[in-house]
């Protein structure tokens, strides 16, 4: 029996500390949700979900640059159904102004609406999304991976060779009217093709995308999200440990009263 060195109370006092460590980490992790409150926790994991997290914040800035060349590209798609159709009306005028039995007032008169849809259509060409421009025949690079890849979508030139040059030729009394108009219109035909098929890639694109920051988030999760279930559990038992540890600790600071009793 000694008096100078308790051994009991020197190993409840380490179980004890030890104890609250546990008890504290499983607070830390109940409280932020995540299994990883320190380093130390799970060094590599911690390292693959910093990586994983940035990849997921350059996908979502992915996203939005996807975003607004899929609006840049429907924007493109509305005008030129606008242009579609004004063609459409220049070739009835075309062809109304083909009648022999038409004055020439009223070739004239249709000559000036045939004038004011080149017009508009030439408007149309000069239009922008953003201070760029929708029709000037040079594909925009877009943005579609997290590691900076890009691909081109399809340009579209309306102010070019492809409508407004061929429309700007000739009025509607023009014997061939007709003829240049159906080019005319198979030309934007084909750009609201090429368009379309930007529009599908810029939506699959997206949704690649969209899946994938799904399957990282997830992955994140599995790493890094802390099972409050099992930790509430852990942290009950910690509770109890704490608890039965001071109280040991109490009662081992007493035994060297003990040989207080061989003096009496």
């Amino acid at each position: 029996m000694v008096i100078n060195t308790n051994s009991g109370a020197i190993r409840g006092s380490r179980m004890l500390a030890e104890s609250t460590g546990r008890l504290n980490k499983a607070l830390a992790r109940l409280a932020s949700g995540s299994k990883l409150v320190e380093p130390q926790d799970d060094a590599a994991g911690m390292a693959v979900t910093a990586k994983f997290d940035a990849q997921i914040g350059r996908n979502t800035s992915v996203q939005n640059n996807l975003t607004s060349a899929l609006s840049y590209s429907q924007t493109q798609d509305g005008f030129l159904q606008k242009v579609g159709k004004a063609l459409d009306r220049m070739s009835e005028l075309a062809t109304l102004a083909l009648d022999s039995t038409k004055s020439s007032g009223d070739k004239a008169n249709y000559n000036t609406e045939f004038t004011d849809l080149k017009n508009y259509i030439s408007d149309i060409g000069l239009k922008d999304f953003n201070g760029v421009s929708l029709f000037s025949g040079t594909g925009l690079s877009v943005t579609k991976d997290s590691d900076g890849g890009t691909w081109t979508i399809n340009a579209s030139a309306l102010n070019g060779s492809d409508v407004t040059t061929v429309i700007g030729t000739f009025t509607a009394t023009t014997a061939n009217a007709v003829a240049t108009l159906k080019t005319a219109i198979e030309s934007v035909a084909t750009h609201r093709a090429k368009i379309g098929a930007n529009i599908q890639r810029l939506q699959f694109t997206q949704e690649q995308v969209g899946i994938l920051n799904e399957n990282l988030a997830a992955s994140v999760s599995r790493i890094k999200d802390v099972n409050v279930a099992d930790e509430s559990t852990q942290y009950a038992r910690y509770n109890i440990l704490v608890q039965s540890g001071t109280a040991m600790l109490a009662q081992a600071n007493l035994l060297p009263n003990n040989a207080l009793r061989l003096l009496q």
